[in-house]
Parts: structure tokens; C-alpha cells; sequence
């Protein structure tokens, strides 16, 4: 056995020495853009165990290597770790790229709970995820009015719309996730379809400063990006609890993300959120309560080099709409103004009736990207979303729970984007934009259709660039051509056609009349009461942006951007026709209608230091052939004392300031103060704009002790001023019963208010990465009873008052 024994160990000997490990590898550490070498990166020899670093040259080299495969993680500061094996046959020469800059490239903290991009010269913020965890049972709409010069229009307290310097619906552009939002923006009572809880991170980029998402954004962008892909080996959660008082709501979040080390990832996320009536201090608001549903999901791999992601959203939203503001005609309307309280109120009841509205969304996208060396980097992306909104009125019989409105609202978008970015110094970005849209009114409501079927086809080519001159001053510049094209079929009264003087100008886009319901396309007679009109409308929209962003010194840095963008009338505002039942109202657009031309000028003045920051913004905003939507006197007698909306178009200027400061008054407490201050002018009739945002503060004091569980607790100042200058588009009504005539009041703003809000927290650590946080708040603590300017239901009801909020935050 000895024997034995001794050949094995004999033979072992012979097979080592015999074995060639005299193989040289020689690499080359480099920078992925410029190729340029980097100096001092650590090399780790996971088959030695041993440490080399690259010299000067950016060159390292290891001797007597045997054949095999050879495991090196290549590490430096600044830079993406990076890990790669070779197959050892001989003598080697590698290059090596590693991702240097990745500081530059990333984002950089600012206090107040934002970032800016230290390469943008656009006005914008950022709402980061913690932040975003207050408003879990709320909106985004909600949550956005957190940063200066954004407020909210408003249908009730469910129904949020971001108002972003003065503008929003169709004037502002919503990216979920990479994904341009289409989900029949039009309507001011049409929320966004995005779950809060879906989102990690909001941005808000002020003007048309962001070409690459779209050149009609003419009040700005609003960016809402999921949680952040780690490339390790990691499986986390999160799950929060909340309840509230007001409105008896409940609500539960809950998502998972597993990532690898390989660049795998996948992340699921759920919520659902129900509240029944809300509470005004001295009444039920009955109907207004909501049950929400949402989902997404994420899969993908993430490299440096390339990548690719799959994701999908369902957002299912049931809203009630408060049911004393579903009048029938002026003369209720009236009474429901002039009564000062709702004339409907109800027991509190979880239940939604009609008047509500049923809207589902589904966003699917697949995205690749890869990256080349010393050119930059390639995206290719496709996605498809499907928008189904249903209004439901007040019906009696067999149509009681049929919608009044019911549209479906289909988009396919291809997107290609190059980034040219391996001079770090000069980076150019160009890309190219197609889209397919189908919007389906359901002809069997039994209600005539406001807004009618149609085909829409987008294209968009668009180059920025970004100029690093020094340390000291960056310089961004960019173009962008979009053509779009609506093709529609719409139906319309003879008599509305002829008194709109549509049979001088567009005669030729009638393709039939109707008789009795049926459609005789290729004959026009203008003694039939409807006629069918095939309108097609194409738009070269033409947009373009500059700016700089110079650093003074280390504390004191300021802005200055210029944009031009240009937006094409929405379909809503050249179609609609009929009454918008979510409303109660008719509205009536006008085909006659340009696009709108917005150039606006902006200016920031930002000073930092270790315990102060302020930031000041001022604009200037010039809009050429500006929609908006008016009431009007002039059709009262044929629509039965509806209330009458009417687009119209004029030039408008809006210009402002808003400014953000905090103060460490110790290492404990600080103090926030934000402001905005917003005037529109009409420059056609010289009267203000109406629905412009009244001059609003916020002042705030912070307490934060680390010691204590991260114990922060905050007592927030809101006041909001009344608006006086506003538009007189009073009704003047004459009662055809009595002779009467009567004024119905709807221009004058309700009066000032003022609200103080409480927020605490604690975190509490288990084992493991386990915490638990806890958070307490009272939102309008006194009481108080007020009504928002840009409310939709000011007129017959308070806002809502106290509300107590209690969240568990479960990370894990």
C-alpha cells in the first residue's frame, strides 16, 4: 500500500513540474468613452488570491499562470467594479473597459428632499422615495405639490391634476417608467393613471426643457421612475399599512425585488386603497368615496454594456363624484351655490354611486440597450398601453348602469435613442419617435359621443447636446420636429355646423348625412338633422431649447434656459360637442383652432452652504394661440339652462417666481419655506387667465434626532391667498318661466385660508436588514373649512377637514 501510495505522489510531482505556468497576462485598464488610461485601479486575482494594481499607463501584468481559466474583479474609485474571466492558453493581452465618471453620470443630493443634475441647465426637482411614502394613500397630483411652483386642479379631494407654473392637462407631459403617458389627459377632471406606490422617484422639469421626451410639454415634464436595479446578489421588500380617518380609509402596498450580481433582476409590486365618503368639517360629502387597485411588474438583465427590461402596470381606479354637484340645469345650479352646503348629504356609506367614474390602464413596454466603445450607447423601446374611461350619470331604466361616457383609448410607440457620450465633455444625444393612436367612443351609451372616434399618427426626430466649457460652466442646447396627424369621424348637428359657419370653410370634409339613425355616407343634404364629417388635421410642430448653468464659486451658482416648444389642439379641444356628464356641463370645440407656439425664458439663482440653501426661479412665458375652456351665455336658451363651456384662442403671458429655502437652525431642527407667486394675462382682452394658482406659502419646522429611532417630527405652515385677479365669466340667466333675470356667480375665488399639518416617524431595527417604521400625522389640525380656487367642486362644497394618518412601513 506504501508503494502505492509513493508512485501517486511521485506521478503528482511529475504531472506539476511538467505542467507549463509560465504564461505571462498582460491588461490593459481603460476608460469605456475616451479609451483614455486609468491609473491605480486594484486588481484582484481570485485563482492566486493576490492584489496587482495598473501602473501609469494603466497597465498591470501577472506572471506564471498556468493554463486554465483566469478570474480577475477589477475595482477604482469613481468607477463600476467589474468582474471578467479569460481562458489562460499562452501569453495574454486584454483590454479592460471599466465605467469611469460614474459620479457624473449619477445623481447628487441637495436638501428639501430633492436633486438637481448637476448637468441641467432646466428648472426642475426631484421628490425622492421617502418623501413619496407620505402620500401612499393619496395621488401624485398630491404628492407633486410638494415642490415650489406646483400646485393642483382639483375635482374633490380623489381626483388630482398636477398644475405645473400655471399650466396642466394636455400642456404637460408625464413619462412613467420611460413611457410617455396617453390616458385622455383632456379633461380637468381626468386624473393620472399612475400608482403612487409604483413610483421611487419624481422629477419635475419646469418649461419644455427636456426635448428628448417631447416638444409640446409646454408647462413642463413630469418623470416618474421605479425603484433603482442593484447589479449584487439581494432580495428586498418593502410593505406599508396605512389608515386615515377622514373618509375611514385603509390601504396596503407591497413589492419584492430580487437582483444578481449577474445583472438579473425582477420586481413585482401591488396596492390597493379604499376610503368611503370624506368629511368636510360640518358635513358627510356623500359619494365621494374611492377604491383603487394597482399592479406592475419588472424583468430584465442590466450591464454595463447592454440590457434589456420587460414591464407591465394594471391601475384600476372607482371614483365617486360628490353627488350635490351633479346638477340638472343653471336654476340648480343656482340654489346649489347659493345654499353654502351641499344640498344633498347622506349617512357616511363606503358605497359609490353615480355620479362616478371607472377608469382601467394598462402599460406594457420591452426596452434593449447595448453600449459600444468609444461611440456610446443605443436604445431601442416599443410599448403599448390601453386606456379604458367610463363616466357614469345619473340614468333611470334599463340605462341606469350603462356610461354615459365610454371611450377606449389604444397607443403603440416605437422609440430609438443614440447617446454619443465617449467624450464626456461634449455628449450628443439624437433620436427618433413614432407613434399609432385609436381612440373608440361606444356608440351604444345612448348619450351623443363628446368626443369622437379617431386615428392619430406621431413622428418626432429630435438632437440635444451638452457642452462641458470648464469646471465652471456647462452649456446644453437641443432641436426637436414633430409631425402629427388626426384622422376623425365625427357626427354633427346640421344646425351646429351651419351656425358655426363650418359649410363656408369645410364644406369639403362632409362625407354623409344621417336619416333616422342611418348613415348615407356620400350624400350631404343640410335638411337632414346630422351630418358626418371626416376632419384630417397634419401639424409640423418645430421646438428647441438653450441654456447655461455657470458655478460663481463653490456657493453661489445661477441658470439661464430659453425654450420654444410648440403643441398641436387635442382632440377635445377641436371636437368636443356634447355634454361632458363627469361636469355637467356642455363643451364645444372649434376645428378652426392653431397649434399653440410657447417661448419661454427662465432664470435660477441657487446659494449653498453647510447650513443654508435658497434657490429662486423666476419665468417668463409667452403663448401664442392659447386654448382654454370658458363659460359662455350665449347658447343657454337651446341647451335647456346648461351650463355652456366654449374653447376659445388668444395670446397669453404668464410669468412668476418661486423659491425654496432651508436653514439648520441646529444640528436637530431645521427650517423649510417654500413660496410661489403666478400672474396669466390674456393679451387679447387684456382680463387675467382663468384657473391661475393664488400666491401660496408653505414654512415649515423639522426636528430630527438620530439617537431617537431617526425620530423626525414636523409642523408644516400652508397658507394660500385669495386669487383677485380672475376673469368675469359670470352667467346672466333669464328665467323663461317668470322673466327674472338673475347673475349666477362662478368667477369670484373663495377666500384665504390658512392650514397647519403635523408628520412624525420612527424607525425601529430588528435583526437582519428588518426595520420598521412608524409615522403619525394630522393634516388640517384645526378644522378649518375652506375652499380651493381650483377646486371643481368649490361651488357646492368645503374641502375636506381634519384627518388623522397612521402608516407601518415594513422593510425587509
Amino acid at each position: 500500500m506504501k508503494q502505492i501510495i509513493l508512485l501517486i505522489s511521485l506521478f503528482t510531482t511529475f504531472f506539476t513540474v511538467a505542467q507549463d505556468c509560465n504564461h505571462v497576462f498582460l491588461g490593459e485598464v481603460s476608460d469605456y468613452h475616451d479609451k483614455t488610461p486609468i491609473i491605480g485601479a486594484t486588481v484582484y486575482i481570485k485563482n492566486l488570491d493576490k492584489y496587482t494594481t495598473s501602473d501609469a499607463d494603466g497597465k498591470f501584468k501577472i506572471k506564471n499562470l498556468c493554463k486554465g481559466q483566469l478570474t480577475l474583479v477589477i475595482s477604482h474609485i469613481s468607477c463600476e467594479t467589474k468582474t471578467v474571466s479569460y481562458d489562460i492558453t499562452g501569453d495574454t493581452f486584454k483590454p479592460i473597459a471599466l465605467e469611469h465618471h460614474i459620479e457624473e453620470l449619477g445623481e447628487v443630493s441637495v436638501k428639501a428632499d430633492a436633486t438637481k443634475r448637476e448637468t441641467s441647465t432646466a428648472q426642475e426637482a426631484t421628490i425622492d422615495s421617502k418623501t413619496l411614502r407620505r402620500y401612499n394613500n393619496l395621488s401624485i397630483g398630491d404628492a407633486l405639490e410638494e415642490i415650489s411652483g406646483v400646485s393642483s386642479i382639483k375635482t374633490g379631494n380623489s381626483i388630482v391634476k398636477p398644475v405645473i407654473n400655471g399650466l396642466h392637462s394636455s400642456r404637460i407631459l408625464i413619462m412613467n417608467n420611460g413611457v410617455r403617458l396617453q390616458d385622455q389627459e383632456w379633461g380637468v377632471e381626468h386624473a393620472p393613471n399612475i400608482d403612487i406606490n409604483a413610483a421611487n422617484q419624481l422629477t419635475v422639469i419646469k418649461g419644455s426643457g427636456a426635448l428628448r421626451y417631447g416638444g409640446d410639454a409646454i408647462g413642463g415634464v413630469v418623470v416618474v421612475k421605479p425603484s433603482r436595479i442593484i447589479v449584487k446578489d439581494t432580495l428586498y421588500g418593502r410593505t406599508i399599512f396605512g389608515g386615515q380617518t377622514n373618509g375611514r380609509g385603509y390601504n396596503i402596498a407591497s413589492n419584492l425585488n430580487k437582483n444578481y450580481s449577474s445583472g438579473w433582476f425582477g420586481h413585482v409590486q401591488g396596492s390597493y386603497r379604499r376610503s368611503g365618503d370624506f368629511q368636510a368639517p360640518d358635513y358627510i360629502l356623500s359619494n365621494t368615496g374611492l377604491e383603487s387597485l394597482g399592479i406592475s411588474t419588472r424583468f430584465g438583465k442590466k450591464t454595463f454594456e447592454s440590457g434589456f427590461e420587460m414591464y407591465y402596470s394594471f391601475l384600476n381606479n372607482e371614483i365617486g363624484i360628490l353627488r350635490a354637484a351633479h346638477i340638472g340645469n343653471l336654476l340648480d345650479f343656482e340654489r346649489a351655490i347659493n345654499a353654502g352646503r351641499p344640498l344633498r348629504i347622506e349617512d357616511f356609506t363606503y358605497d359609490i354611486n353615480v355620479p362616478k367614474q371607472g377608469v382601467t390602464h394598462h402599460l406594457a413596454k420591452v426596452n434593449y440597450y447595448k453600449r459600444f466603445q468609444n461611440f456610446g450607447k443605443v436604445s431601442l423601446q416599443y410599448d403599448y398601453q390601453n386606456n379604458r374611461r367610463q363616466e357614469f350619470d345619473v340614468r333611470v331604466g334599463e340605462r341606469r348602469n350603462i356610461p354615459a361616457v365610454d371611450l377606449i383609448l389604444q397607443t403603440h410607440s416605437i422609440l430609438a435613442d443614440v447617446n454619443l457620450d465617449s467624450n464626456l465633455d461634449r455628449k450628443y444625444n439624437l433620436g427618433l419617435l413614432g407613434r399609432y393612436q385609436n381612440n373608440f367612443a361606444d356608440p351604444d351609451t345612448g348619450v351623443r359621443r363628446i368626443i369622437p372616434d379617431y386615428d392619430k399618427y406621431d413622428f418626432g426626430v429630435y438632437a440635444t447636446t451638452e457642452w462641458l466649457i470648464d469646471d465652471d460652466l456647462i452649456v446644453d442646447a437641443g432641436i426637436r420636429y414633430d409631425f402629427n396627424r388626426i384622422d376623425a369621424k365625427k357626427f354633427y348637428r346640421t344646425s351646429r355646423w351651419l351656425d358655426s359657419g363650418y359649410d363656408i370653410d369645410f364644406n369639403d370634409i362632409i362625407v354623409g348625412s344621417v336619416l333616422s339613425g342611418e348613415v348615407q355616407e356620400g350624400t350631404i343634404d343640410f335638411s337632414l338633422p346630422e351630418l358626418l364629417a371626416n376632419p384630417i388635421f397634419n401639424y409640423h410642430n418645430f421646438s428647441a431649447s438653450i441654456g447655461g448653468k455657470y458655478s460663481i464659486d463653490d456657493n453661489n451658482k445661477v441658470m439661464l434656459n430659453f425654450s420654444h416648444a410648440s403643441r398641436p389642439p387635442n382632440a377635445s379641444e377641436l371636437f368636443s360637442d356634447g355634454l361632458h356628464h363627469a361636469l355637467a356641463r356642455f363643451e364645444i370645440g372649434d376645428i378652426r383652432f392653431n397649434k399653440e407656439i410657447a417661448n419661454r425664458i427662465s432664470a435660477s439663482y441657487n446659494y449653498t452652504n453647510s447650513k443654508f440653501n435658497f434657490l429662486a426661479e423666476v419665468f417668463y412665458n409667452r403663448v401664442n394661440d392659447y386654448i382654454f375652456l370658458r363659460p359662455d351665455n350665449s347658447d343657454l336658451s337651446t341647451r335647456g339652462y346648461f351650463a355652456v363651456w366654449i374653447y376659445e384662442q388668444t395670446n397669453a403671458e404668464l410669468f412668476g417666481i418661486d423659491i425654496n429655502a432651508t436653514y439648520d437652525v441646529t444640528p436637530n431642527f431645521q427650517y423649510q419655506h417654500k413660496s410661489a407667486f403666478i400672474k396669466g394675462n390674456d393679451l387679447k382682452t387684456d382680463l387675467p387667465l382663468i384657473d391661475i394658482p393664488p400666491f401660496n406659502t408653505t414654512n415649515q419646522i423639522r426636528y430630527y434626532n438620530e439617537k431617537w429611532n431617526n425620530f423626525s417630527a414636523s409642523l408644516k405652515s400652508e397658507w394660500v391667498f385669495e386669487q383677485n385677479e380672475f376673469p368675469d365669466f359670470n352667467y346672466q340667466v333669464t328665467n323663461q318661466l317668470t322673466g327674472e333675470e338673475f347673475t349666477i356667480d362662478i368667477s369670484s375665488p373663495p377666500p384665504a385660508y390658512h392650514l397647519l399639518h403635523f408628520y412624525s416617524d420612527a424607525t425601529f431595527n430588528f435583526k437582519g436588514k428588518t426595520s420598521l417604521n412608524v409615522a403619525f400625522g394630522v393634516n388640517n389640525i384645526f378644522n378649518a373649512s375652506y375652499r380651493n380656487y381650483l377646486n371643481g367642486l368649490r361651488f357646492f362644497a368645503d374641502d375636506i377637514g381634519r384627518n388623522f394618518t397612521l402608516q407601518l412601513q415594513l422593510n425587509y
